[in-house]
C-alpha cells in the first residue's frame, strides 16, 4: 500500500464543492486523513477565495491510477479545464506525493512543486503529515513550513 496525499481547492461553490470531493474520495480510497480547512486569496489572478485542504489515504492503486480517479471527481463536479492555469474552479485535485515517489516529466510530477511554493498546500500538508520528509528535499514538512510561515499569505481556518 501506498501512502498518497491529495491537496484540495475550490473558489465556485467551495463549501459545496470540497464536501463532494470528501465524500467521492471516501467512496475510491476509504478512510482519509483530512487537514483543516483554509480560506486563502486567489493567487494568480483576481477571483474569489478558495477553500484549500490537504487530504492523505493508503491506496493499492498506481499513481496514474488515482490521477485518473481525481480528474473523474474534477469532472463530476463541473471542472472546466482551459488553457490559463490560475483561474476559478469548481473543483482542483492535485496528487500532491505518492509515497516517497520522485518523478519529474509532463504527465506526472512528484512530489508536486507546489508544496514548497504555496502555503495553502504546505501548511495543509504540515497539519497532516508533519514528521513525514519531502521526498526531494529532505526536511520535514513541519520545518519547511517553520520556514515559509512568516512570509505566507493570510491562511484563516474555517469549518464547512
Amino acid at each position: 500500500m501506498a501512502r498518497v496525499y491529495v491537496g484540495i481547492g475550490s473558489n465556485i461553490e467551495p463549501a459545496r464543492h470540497v464536501c463532494a470531493a470528501l465524500d467521492d474520495l471516501r467512496a475510491a480510497f476509504g478512510e482519509l486523513d483530512v487537514s483543516p480547512v483554509y480560506q486563502t486569496e486567489a493567487v494568480g489572478f483576481a477571483g474569489q477565495d478558495f477553500l484549500n485542504l490537504v487530504v492523505g489515504f493508503d491506496t493499492s492503486a498506481d499513481p496514474g491510477a488515482v490521477n485518473q480517479t481525481l480528474r473523474a471527481i474534477e469532472d463530476r463536479n463541473g471542472r472546466r479545464r482551459g488553457p490559463e492555469r490560475y483561474a476559478s474552479r469548481t473543483l482542483d485535485l492535485d496528487l500532491l506525493l505518492y509515497d516517497d515517489l520522485v518523478a519529474d516529466d509532463p504527465a506526472m510530477n512528484l512530489p508536486r512543486d507546489e508544496i514548497l511554493r504555496f502555503a495553502f498546500v504546505l501548511k495543509p500538508l504540515a497539519d497532516i503529515a508533519g514528521e513525514r520528509h519531502h521526498p526531494s528535499d529532505g526536511r520535514t514538512f513541519n520545518e519547511l513550513w517553520a520556514e515559509m510561515a512568516d512570509d505566507a499569505p493570510a491562511l484563516t481556518s474555517v469549518d464547512l
